[in-house]
């Protein structure tokens, strides 16, 4: 096979492709990289740009600029809206079409509001800088017209923020959001009180933190507790509109409502025809090929994967990061003639969850971690992935800012949630 004639066709610069495409660097392949929108995202501090600790350009970088030393790889921003297996070819919006030789899938998740998607109007859910500046919008708005409401009813009703889903994503909304209205926007206004504000997380289940130790569960939500947040367990959201939420028979009323309890995987599985659990995740060969297709890999929130004691591969960045790894490693040795399954271990990292400024909890399994130490290593981790130097100083200075001071610098309020910041 000549240099650089194999091409690899990756769709989607979240972690997972990016981690790929690093891999790959120096196999003899050309590699395109189609994603619809011009940026890579780091989806763990996105709920940091929603509640105001951090402006968008702090966790968002050009893909174009990430690859840029790679003349290898050719970056096309488009949509894709099918897969020809047959023709080996990646179909586009604009009616265009790209030839492959191996594909990768690594097109991340979306909301999932569990068949009622009349309420995502409503209830925002957060995976995009868009969502986020939406979010961004919709809290501190809420704010403001509470500020101009004279009937105490609908002025209680401004004042009362919903958040639905009690995982991480969760969790780490309600401990800013309370934060924010208790402590950053104290003395701000002179018609309301910020500190009446009600910061109100409700989950199904019957605990926090559903995939962490149970006693990390417990912490959370003492944690959660002690800064201000209503925690309302074992009671699932029936309807919501812009009126407020019913949860266990119960009228909530509240004009900012988020949803953070669930996500269904891109349409990667309709794209190929191909099987897929219950959250559109496609059921994937052990080495995260699709069946029946060995030149197409599914990698990140998009595959669906047991891990050996049954659980599947969670859909968080460390996974993602992983199969892209082990995918380019496959690719380099197909090209070198070993054509030999080769099925992807996942190794977990441990589960992190920040509670507002000074708390966090950590399970690495065989150590927990609460407290502030949690926090000051949760930080440290995190700004650690960040790419590049610019983007870890600023973040750093920011939450810095904010321990010391309890002030959110990024509380712009912009139309139609095209963010400028």
């Amino acid at each position: 096979m000549s240099e650089a004639s194999h091409r690899v066709v990756v769709v989607g610069a979240g972690f997972g492709g990016l981690e790929l495409t690093r891999a790959l660097a120096g196999a003899p392949v050309r590699i395109t990289m189609i994603d619809k929108r011009n940026h890579h995202l780091f989806q763990p501090l996105l709920y940091q740009v929603a509640t105001t600790s951090l402006a968008t350009s702090e966790i968002a970088w050009p893909i174009r600029h990430l690859l840029r030393r790679r003349k290898d790889v050719t970056t096309l921003l488009g949509t894709v809206t099918g897969i020809d297996r047959n023709a080996k070819r990646v179909l586009l919006e604009d009616g265009s079409s790209l030839a492959y030789d191996t594909l990768v899938l690594a097109t991340g998740a979306r909301h999932a509001y569990f068949g009622h998607d009349e309420w995502e109007p409503f209830a925002p859910g957060l995976k995009t800088l868009e969502d986020a500046t939406e979010i961004r919008r919709r809290i501190l708005l809420a704010f403001e017209q509470a500020e101009r409401e004279i009937d105490p009813v609908k002025r209680q009703a401004l004042l009362t923020l919903v958040i639905v889903g009690g995982g991480p994503t969760g969790v780490e909304l309600a401990g800013t959001i309370v934060e924010l209205a208790h402590d950053t926007l104290r003395g701000e206004f002179r018609n309301i009180d910020t500190r009446q504000a009600r910061v109100v997380l409700i989950e199904a289940g019957d605990r926090i933190l559903a995939n962490f130790a149970p006693e990390l569960s417990t912490y959370a939500q003492k944690a959660l507790e002690r800064l201000g947040v209503e925690v309302e367990l074992g009671r699932a959201v029936t309807h919501l509109d812009a009126d407020g939420v019913v949860f266990g028979g119960t009228h909530l009323p509240a004009k900012t409502i988020l949803w953070a309890a669930g996500v269904a995987a891109s349409p990667a599985a309709e794209w190929l025809e191909a099987p897929a659990d219950r959250a559109g995740r496609v059921m994937v060969e052990p080495d995260l090929t699709v069946p029946g297709s060995p030149e197409i890999f599914v990698i990140g929130d998009t595959a669906h994967l047991l891990r050996p004691d049954g659980k599947p591969v969670p859909g968080v960045a460390p996974s993602a990061k992983q199969e892209g790894r082990h995918v380019a490693a496959t690719i380099k040795a197909r090209l070198a003639g070993d054509m030999a399954p080769r099925p992807f271990r996942y190794r977990h990292d441990g589960d992190l969850a920040t509670i507002g400024k000074r708390a966090a909890a950590i399970d690495f399994g065989w150590i927990k971690l609460t407290g502030r130490l949690a926090w000051w290593l949760w930080g440290i981790a995190h700004i650690y992935f960040l790419i590049d130097f610019r983007n870890r100083l600023a973040v750093s200075l920011s939450w810095l800012w904010i321990y010391f001071t309890g002030q959110r610098s990024a509380r712009l309020i912009t139309q139609g949630g095209d963010d400028k910041s």
